[in-house]
């Protein structure tokens, strides 16, 4: 979901004109706390919370429970205090993908130029559909419709000149909204944001900001160019500066999908043990590998998370002589990364593994290593874990475990 902040003055109607208008932000309103209610009705008007029911994260959450202080990420022993009362799910990740995937297919009936940018958000650019389809208004307001009858979700649409500030707009008509901002009133529609809403500004750089009294866009548009790149950086001012005068060239980019798969755990006890933190990582690796498999993508980037008992998070990367879905492959690069954490003699609280960056497998021209070249097993542990798939497919994943 989209987590700019929102502001108490931006208003709901910013004007009728679309002129320019033709870049459109696509996102899912609490998606897989939605996905959960679609399929149980009962549970419309609850509070919701779909996470680990041991000591995990919230994952998604209804606006219900938000209306508590519940939050994406943050604690589930967190989330329950603030609200008892609310019904807790473990996710259900292969209903949100199907849902994810049907909900690109109508945004693609719409238009080529779609860039998915991750499972529950898209930017799509409509120019060449407004003769067909008419105004991106209309567009939008016909693709929340079809989200809705085809998968009992909604989704709030956010219409301007260009992503950053169709994004804003996304975020400002939630939930289940929809809002244009016109081109002439994009300056005004920005300038009354907390500065926070800017991409890029994090709590640290809020905090840097703060210190030098800028709080809100406005401010940060009107503050001379020089002192902004004094108080951020060269790179930073000058990208904030363009951001708060509604500047972002950066065109809808079709296929460019920073996509990621990953698997991760949270211990029910903190885990000194490395012979109990190396079997999850293999268990993760094999959960990744798997979904990557069955989405038909490779990965290029091994990544690793390691979260300590004191709640300090580490992520260590390892990119990959070529792409893979092989669990072994996969597991072997996540157990060395995540040996080379210094934990500080402190247990382990969380641990996850993500394929990062990448590819269809399909069509991919296989690149062998040298050490692939030379083992005349290649291809025979992928083959291992493709019959694996087969099995757990029939008779539940919990028949087979991978071997160390």
């Amino acid at each position: 979901m989209s987590r700019a902040p929102r502001s108490v003055a931006a208003r709901r109607d910013w004007g009728s004109d679309e002129s320019g208008c033709t870049v459109m932000h696509v996102d899912m309103d609490a998606f897989f706390a939605s996905c959960e209610i679609a399929r149980r009705p009962e549970l419309r008007g609850k509070a919701v919370i779909v996470g680990g029911r041991e000591r995990g994260v919230v994952a998604a959450a209804t606006y219900e429970a938000r209306a508590y202080g519940v939050k994406s990420a943050m604690s589930m022993t967190r989330a329950r205090l603030l609200c008892p009362q609310a019904v807790v799910i473990t996710p259900d990740f292969r209903l949100y993908s199907e849902v994810s995937r049907g909900v690109m297919e109508i945004l693609g009936e719409v238009t080529p130029l779609v860039e998915k940018v991750s499972v529950d958000e898209a930017f799509l650019d409509v120019a060449g559909a407004r003769r067909r389809l008419g105004e991106p208004t209309r567009i939008g307001a016909a693709v929340r419709e079809r989200i809705r009858s085809a998968y009992g979700v909604t989704a709030s649409v956010g219409i301007a000149r260009n992503k950053f500030v169709a994004k804003l707009a996304s975020t400002h008509a939630k939930p289940d909204g929809l809002l244009l901002v016109p081109d002439a009133a994009t300056v005004e529609f920005l300038h009354c944001l907390p500065v926070g809403a800017l991409w890029g500004v994090g709590e640290k750089t809020e905090r840097t900001l703060a210190a030098w009294g800028i709080t809100t866009v406005a401010e940060l548009a009107h503050t001379d160019l020089p002192s902004l790149q004094t108080a951020v950086g060269r790179v930073s001012g000058a990208h904030l500066h363009d951001l708060a005068w509604g500047r972002d060239p950066r065109p809808v980019m079709p296929g460019r999908e920073e996509h990621s798969v990953g698997a991760e755990t949270t211990f029910g006890v903190d885990v000194h043990d490395e012979d109990v933190l190396v079997r999850r990582i293999r268990e993760l690796a094999d959960r990744v590998a798997a979904r990557m498999r069955e989405q038909g993508v490779v990965a290029r980037t091994v990544s690793v998370k390691v979260r300590t008992s004191d709640f300090v998070t580490v992520t260590r990367s390892r990119t990959l002589d070529g792409p893979t879905d092989v669990a072994r492959e996969i597991y072997l690069v996540a157990r060395q990364l995540v040996a080379s954490v210094d934990r500080r003699g402190l247990p382990v609280r969380l641990v996850g593994v993500r394929g990062e960056r990448v590819l269809e497998r399909e069509g991919l021209a296989a690149q062998p290593t040298l050490e692939e070249a030379a083992d005349p097993r290649s291809g025979a542990q992928r083959d291992v874990e493709v019959a694996l798939d087969a099995v757990r497919r029939k008779f539940g994943r919990s028949v087979i475990d991978l071997g160390a």
